[in-house]
């Protein structure tokens, strides 16, 4: 089974806790820009937040500490934090006064001294899980005093540059707002992500002022500092570019989904999926799919959706949080929180709500809705009918038209449908109540009691036919005119017809 790419990236692995090393996530901005009352880093990308891609990428990493410096809509992004990383240590910046201040606030709060801290920006979902893993090993090994993560771009406009000495080394870190010409004409960009030896990061913060066009402490001035007292400092350039980008506002933010959208499915389809249009297919990082499954345009995966081997789903479908056995196939509906069975159908046009659960080869169709609906194996719904709080057994048939009447205005109640069971069209079941196994119910029965196995269930109003009607009450209409035509020819027919006609025999025919 092969899953989108967590953290933007590829699998999602849980390294040996190290605790000399320390992660600070910088997510306390407000994102003026992205004009929301959410703050930017809760931002949904393809199944996690701006701030849970980050998260994620850095796992792997192993360590000890990690802290998550917040701000603006601190208890919204606590809350979040406690439902995807409730390890983490929370650092409130009650001022933002920019990253290194908010850098120097999560050392003093983590007591961080000694070891390797790797300081992120919450806002670069694209970031891979990899790229972090080999920064590490890269200072580590280096015994650099800090180690950037730089990226070389086409456009580097409102990026940080990497202005680096006649050696190739890395002399400072120069914010757009405060480089020259000439640094502007660099290409080369820092990637938001540094790690430091700990000791001299703590000392550095210290040292950091306002001195800007922000007026803000930058972090990226404690690698001037750094370079100024003697101190290495090496750059760790990312093979792919796009994992330095983030997101300020809406537009960028349709950017980085588009290529992490992009990047997901091309690791699936490298993995033996077929996509018949990638670019109208929507696939969370938290989502698998397996070998030969086939995905149809315009469907979105999200959640924790499981997709079987050579299982088809769409066009028009969208899943969440639903599992789709091998081999079944799910086309044009909506599902969420519902399990389909190996071999089984669902749509077009069906909608599987929570609870839902299709056996083997059972087949819920078109204009279907179900809830909290259990369909053993070879069960069939086929079209145009409600089945909330039910259980229909293996091989039952449930005709077009049916009404599971599973509320009573306070409370919701079962209806039980046994084994090979057939439900006659456009009838209402009343819960609770059960239908036998290989019973039967007639079409237009309005069912209150039980079916025994075996039975036939029927509650139907007799037909009453009042003859000329339409001609006495509908006169000049064109029914009427209709209806004096099909008389004369009927008169016509029999004034030619010769013999006699034979009587039908008794009883009547039922409808299966």
């Amino acid at each position: 089974m092969c899953r989108g790419a967590p953290a933007g990236a590829g699998q999602r692995e849980r390294a040996a806790v190290n605790s000399t090393r320390t992660v600070i996530v910088l997510a306390a901005g407000e994102g003026k820009r992205m004009k929301s009352s959410l703050p930017k880093v809760l931002h949904p990308v393809l199944g996690r937040t701006l701030l849970g891609h980050v998260l994620a990428a850095a796992e792997p990493a192993g360590a000890g500490t990690t802290a998550v410096v917040v701000g603006h809509g601190a208890d919204q992004v606590r809350a979040h934090l406690a439902e995807v990383a409730p390890d983490a240590t929370t650092v409130l910046q009650a001022q933002q006064r920019g990253t290194g201040h908010a850098a120097r606030v999560a050392m003093e709060a983590t007591g961080t001294a000694t070891g390797t801290v790797l300081v992120i920006n919450g806002d670069v979902p694209l970031l891979r899980a990899r790229t972090l893993v080999n920064l590490i090993e890269t200072h580590e090994a280096g015994g650099a005093a800090a180690t950037v993560l730089t990226a070389e771009v086409a456009d580097p406009t409102g990026l940080g540059r990497i202005v680096r000495d006649a050696a190739g080394g890395v002399e400072a870190i120069v914010e757009e707002r405060d480089a020259t010409a000439a640094q502007r004409a660099i290409v080369e960009i820092n990637a938001g992500v540094y790690v430091f030896d700990a000791a001299l990061l703590g000392v550095a913060l210290t040292k950091l002022n306002t001195q800007n066009a922000q007026g803000e402490e930058y972090l990226t001035d404690v690698i001037r500092l750094l370079v100024d007292a003697g101190h290495p400092v090496g750059a760790h350039r990312a093979a792919d570019a796009t994992e330095a980008l983030g997101a300020n506002d809406r537009a960028e933010l349709a950017t980085l989904r588009a290529l992490l959208r992009d990047r997901i499915n091309g690791d699936l389809m490298r993995s033996g999926v077929t996509m018949i249009d990638p670019t109208t297919t929507w696939v969370d990082v938290t989502v698998s799919v397996g070998r030969d499954a086939v995905i149809e345009p315009n469907t979105q995966l999200r959640g924790a959706t499981v997709v079987g081997e050579g299982a088809l789903v769409g066009p028009d479908t969208t899943l969440l949080d639903t599992t789709v056995g091998d081999g079944a196939s799910v086309v044009r509906s909506h599902a969420l929180g519902a399990e389909v069975g190996p071999g089984a159908s669902v749509g077009p046009f069906a909608y599987l709500r929570p609870g839902t659960r299709l056996a083997r080869k059972a087949k819920v169709g078109t204009f279907v809705e179900t809830k909290n609906a259990s369909l053993g194996e070879g069960a069939k719904i086929p079209h145009l009918t409600y089945a909330g709080d039910a259980t229909v057994g293996a091989g039952a048939n449930v005709g077009a038209g049916v009404i599971f009447a599973n509320y009573d205005g306070v409370r919701k109640h079962q209806t039980v449908i046994g084994e090979s069971a057939f439900i006659g069209c456009d009838s209402t079941l009343v819960a609770p109540v059960e239908v036998g196994a290989g019973a039967y119910v007639g079409a237009g029965t309005t069912v209150v009691k039980p079916v025994p196995p075996g039975a036939l269930g029927v509650a139907r109003t007799p037909q009453r036919t009042v003859d000329g009607w339409v001609e006495r009450k509908r006169p000049g209409t064109r029914s009427a005119a209709a209806a004096a035509a099909a008389a004369g020819e009927s008169v016509a027919g029999h004034a030619g017809a010769g013999g006699e006609r034979s009587p039908e025999g008794p009883g009547d025919t039922a409808t299966e």
